[in-house]
């Protein structure tokens, strides 16, 4: 693959800052935006350059840790992960190519003063040069960059201080009359002046030391903007009459009539038209930057990864970035485009933020920035919070529009991305979630394994339950319970028709009551596990075994799994509204016996309760002086960081453990067929349960099919107690 050239050096990377940013922004909005918040206007320029700043900031740290080509799509897909790389890729795109068009027809009242042309037309061959010569090569667009921002900024200079000594403090009466709404919804609707100010992290790849020219670029440039704004619209307030300014599309144009000579006005006019062909050109320049970056993480096709043989610039990318830009300055209402723009551009800069903070909490080996933002994450947060707090005040439309792009971004992911290409990367946030959850996870184990306190036991029987498998229940129960120092209460329910009274029920003996509890006592006499055992009448028996548990406060209700329990009706069962029900633990046992048991095997990546799995797997592999084998599951496809975290988690949770143990980290497409493959010989499998209702019935149950599958006898355990939220649950089934 063609590599682009280094040839951009820090007067390059400012003027396309610069050049990015000092264009409508500045010179179409300001008599916009004082209708919504009066003089506050001032105000709301420098409110939306501090809220751009963290953004600043996480761009220039992540640009110089990943000096390529993509920017903003760069840094979110490698912090978020492709999906969200994607939508930020798109939509960035979208939203540069938006604010190009922009300043080509934008300027279009200050054109009319100076000649009397057709706009669309002047437009179309203006953005077609520059095309072109974004074509012929950036060397040749950063030189004529910094001559269009040297020109524009004298001018503009020109105008502030000819203009300064002309200001009326008279009007800046009533300054915040519009109140905190008001000033709040003009910086939303200021915001996209800014946009540009990390453009030229897009062409990373193409800068001199980008470890110094990056950060020195994008926060000298936003400084000196930001001032610069601040100071031409105090000016354009303090020179012109409101009800003159107010919804102006000219601003500019008025305050230099109102101050300036005839020169002074043509130098300002040309200084609009010079600034708005910067911003189209730094656009172009930009944009197009993000469908080779895409392309090359196969997210985008790959014929917009040639580079041009001649001139060392990305041609497909450019023309296409072109022709979109040349159609919507032809057909499409840009100012309402733009407005678009700006907000889907705060919720990006909202991603940039996030992405940032992903990278420093993950920390991956390959991420070393040169640069790093100070006061970390106060700058971040405030970023994220403030942009949230202005997307209300966008209006609908632009939120409606920015949630097609989103959804359109999210519609080329799944139907050309996930079926075109395997992609093999997930974002740092992905590995960020899994060691916090795994952490939690770790320290739960580390506290119940070092301090487990009593753990009784209730095995609950029916008269359905045959023998064999009531002795099987009742072993394991004993494991369990002996390895905590705790206790068994063993119960037989009997369900009684509705129409028999329970009293009349308990003083007449039901069928196989008496056999049961002689068998009860002949096991009592033998364990020297302390032991209770009865029977219990109920008309229904569900509703009895979460009684009966509640009542003598045990702490798990063991019970026999039933074959039927894999098909499930959507309705659920007894043993589903059990678990839905109690506090308690549920253990289900499905019974293949229990002879020459030499390896117990825990699947620790099915969920919550990890803690609970090991205490009863180690004390399962104790009592039959058994090896005890760790296993998870990932797919063939799974990221470094994912195996290498599994792998840790897994070595940790050994460390909890006496009794001999080992890991093992299983491949498999199929999951469950992978984890019964790689069990096949144990004695004892011992796993959590599958979901429970609607959502089980429906999606599938991943844990019965293993259970079935396996030749040993299996102990699923679902955990009660404080359940992790439906985030929480959401969060580990994605990560792990």
């Amino acid at each position: 693959m063609k590599e682009l050239e280094r040839d951009l050096g820090l007067p390059a990377v400012l003027a396309i800052s610069i050049g990015a940013m000092v264009g409508s922004g500045i010179f179409i909005l300001p008599g916009l935006a004082l209708k919504m918040a009066g003089p506050a206007v001032i105000l709301a320029y420098l409110l939306a350059g501090l809220l751009v700043l963290p953004a600043a900031l996480s761009k220039s740290e992540m640009a110089t840790a990943m000096p390529e080509s993509g920017g903003t799509y760069l840094y979110i897909e490698r912090g978020m992960g492709p999906l969200l790389g994607t939508i930020a890729g798109v939509g960035t795109w979208f939203s540069l190519t938006f604010k190009g068009a922009l300043a080509l027809i934008g300027g279009a009242p200050y054109l009319v003063l100076l000649f009397d042309l057709p706009v669309k037309p002047v437009a179309l061959v203006a953005g077609f040069v520059l095309i072109v010569i974004n074509i012929v090569g950036v060397k040749q667009t950063g030189r004529l960059q910094v001559a269009i921002v040297v020109v524009m900024l004298a001018a503009l200079t020109w105008f502030v201080a000819g203009s300064a000594t002309a200001i009326d403090p008279v009007s800046y009466g009533g300054f915040f009359d519009s109140g905190l709404n008001g000033l709040l919804a003009a910086t939303g609707f200021v915001f996209v002046s800014y946009a540009g100010v990390t453009k030229v992290a897009s062409v990373a790849e193409e800068i001199e030391n980008p470890d110094r020219n990056i950060p020195l670029g994008i926060l000298g440039s936003l400084a000196f903007t930001t001032a610069l704004y601040v100071a031409l619209v105090v000016v354009m307030v303090g020179v012109v009459p409101a009800a003159d300014l107010m919804g102006s599309n000219i601003p500019m144009a008025l305050a230099a009539e109102a101050t300036l000579p005839g020169i002074g006005i043509f130098a300002v006019i040309l200084a609009a038209v010079i600034a708005l062909i910067s911003t189209a050109n730094a656009g172009i320049l930009s944009s197009s930057r993000y469908p080779l970056a895409m392309s090359r993480d196969a997210l985008a096709p790959p014929t917009f990864t040639r580079v041009s043989d001649r001139f060392g610039t990305p041609l497909n990318a450019i023309t296409l970035t072109g022709a979109m830009l040349l159609f919507m300055v032809a057909f499409v209402p840009i100012q309402e485009i733009a407005k678009l723009a700006s907000a889907f551009q705060i919720l990006v800069f909202v991603l940039v933020n996030i992405a940032l903070i992903a990278f420093r909490e993950a920390d991956p080996d390959s991420y070393e920035p040169s640069f790093r933002t100070p006061l970390y994450p106060v700058p971040q947060l405030f970023g994220i919070v403030g942009g949230i707090v202005l997307i209300p005040f966008m209006g609908l439309i632009p939120l409606v529009g920015a949630v097609l792009i989103v959804l359109g971004s999210m519609a080329w992911y799944y139907t050309y991305v996930r079926t075109q290409s395997e992609i093999e990367r997930e974002g740092a946030v992905t590995d960020a979630v899994r060691q916090q959850l795994g952490k939690e996870t770790l320290e739960h184990t580390e506290a119940m394994m070092t301090s487990p306190g009593s753990y009784d036991v209730l095995v609950a029987v029916t008269e359905s339950t045959p023998v064999e498998r009531e002795r099987t229940l009742l072993a394991i129960a004993e494991a369990i319970a002996s390895a905590q120092d705790s206790s068994i209460r063993a119960t037989r329910f009997d369900e009684v028709p509705d129409q028999l009274p329970l009293g009349t029920a308990s003083d007449r003996p039901i069928s196989g009551d008496k056999s049961f509890e002689e068998r009860m006592a002949e096991f009592a006499s033998q364990t020297a596990v302390p032991m209770e055992y009865g029977t219990a009448a109920s008309h229904d028996t569900k509703h009895a075994i979460v009684n009966h548990a509640d009542h003598h406060d045990l702490d798990a209700i063991l019970m026999e799994r039933r074959g039927e329990q894999h098909h499930t009706s959507v309705f659920g069962s007894d043993v589903g509204w059990i678990k839905r029900h109690t506090e308690r633990d549920v253990i289900e046992v499905e019974d293949r016996g229990l002879a020459d048991i030499d390896r117990v095997s825990l699947v620790t990546d099915c969920g919550h309760g990890d803690a609970t799995k090991l205490l009863i797997a180690e004390a399962l592999a104790a009592t039959y002086g058994a090896d005890l084998e760790l296993l998870a599951a990932v797919e063939p496809t799974a990221t470094d960081p994912k195996r290498a975290t599994t792998s840790e988690h897994l070595e940790e949770m050994a460390s909890h453990v006496s009794v001999p143990v080992q890991t093992r980290l299983i491949e498999a497409e199929d999951r469950p067929a992978g984890l019964i493959e790689a069990t096949r010989g144990t004695g004892l499998l011992v796993t959590c349960a599958g979901p429970t209702g609607l959502r089980g019935a429906l999606l599938g149950r991943p844990e019965d099919r293993l259970i079935v599958g396996s030749d040993a006898t299996a102990v699923a355990i679902t955990t009660g107690g404080a359940r992790p939220s439906r985030l929480r649950r959401f969060l580990g089934n994605r990560v792990f």
